[in-house]
């Protein structure tokens, strides 16, 4: 017995693109109401000498330039580090490796360690970056901390991007007598730079943002710190001090907004590079 189509294909159609409209449109509220309700909560509390200012009484008056300082030189030490190996194992996976059964266990061990809770690699951190090496509560060591963090998500994106450049690429610098060295400099990277720029992007505002990671091996010194092995009190940890101890709900809601504007500015500065370098490439 043939059994009958409640709906026809295109009333199927029409009713799947409702759902993803609404799908789409309801992830966008969320992020809107989250992002406004901390910005509105926090905007009372910025101002020029809370943004410039050095904290007082513990962060419960002044300000967070330290902690600014100390997440922008966290967040540069693990971009340094991450993005050279995470992309360079990208490149040896997409070009160089054949044998399977190490492609699957380099794979493998990429996704655990993107998997793997942040408060893990912050222990992993202080026994082997703090204690281990004696670097005690740095910049560096936290920093170290973040790139660990950041670099599963750099080697993964980086690796899909090299994976579909399209092969007539590599066949056609390989045509014109280029090495294989040579035409992953000049051809297959930079058509894979949006994308890898991208993957760099996720990793480096998920660092940026990590508090549990960084609390056991950055410190918690409330000073600019000056050279990369002084402590430090990156944003999204002055932040987690500042609500769990009730010191100051009100600056606590302000370091957020900071936080929250600088990864905006962050991503948006990026995507309009990206945007500038992609219609540079295909001569627009």
């Amino acid at each position: 017995m043939n059994s009958k189509r409640l709906w026809s294909p295109k009333t199927s159609q029409k009713i799947m693109n409702v759902i993803f409209i609404l799908s789409g449109i309801i992830t966008f509220l969320i992020l809107i109401i989250v992002l406004g309700y901390v910005i509105i909560r926090g905007l009372p509390a910025i101002n020029l000498e809370f943004i410039f200012g050095s904290p007082i009484d513990s962060g419960k008056e002044g300000g967070i330039f330290p902690m600014i300082i100390s997440s922008i030189y966290v967040t540069l030490i693990a971009a340094l580090i991450a993005t050279p190996l995470g992309v360079g194992a990208a490149i040896y996976m997409s070009e160089y490796a054949s044998n399977q059964k190490l492609i699957k266990i380099i794979r493998f061990g990429a996704e655990t360690l993107a998997s793997i809770p942040s408060i893990i690699f912050g222990l992993f951190g202080l026994a082997f970056f703090v204690v281990f090496l004696g670097l005690g509560w740095s910049i560096l060591s936290g920093g170290l901390v973040l790139a660990l963090m950041a670099l599963p998500t750099i080697f993964q994106v980086s690796e899909v991007t090299l994976l579909s450049i399209p092969g007539a690429y590599k066949e056609g610098s390989y045509g014109i007598g280029a090495t294989k060295l040579q035409t992953i400099i000049n051809v297959v990277l930079p058509a894979a730079i949006p994308g890898i720029i991208t993957g760099i992007i996720l990793a480096i505002t998920r660092a940026i943002s990590e508090a549990a990671a960084v609390m056991f091996a950055v410190g918690s010194a409330l000073t600019i710190p000056i050279s990369l092995f002084d402590p430090g009190r990156p944003l999204p940890l002055h932040l987690y001090v500042l609500a769990t101890e009730g010191i100051s709900l009100e600056n606590a809601y302000g370091t957020a907004a900071v936080l929250v504007v600088i990864v905006l500015l962050l991503t948006f500065i990026t995507n309009i590079i990206v945007e500038r370098y992609q219609k540079k490439i295909l001569g627009r």
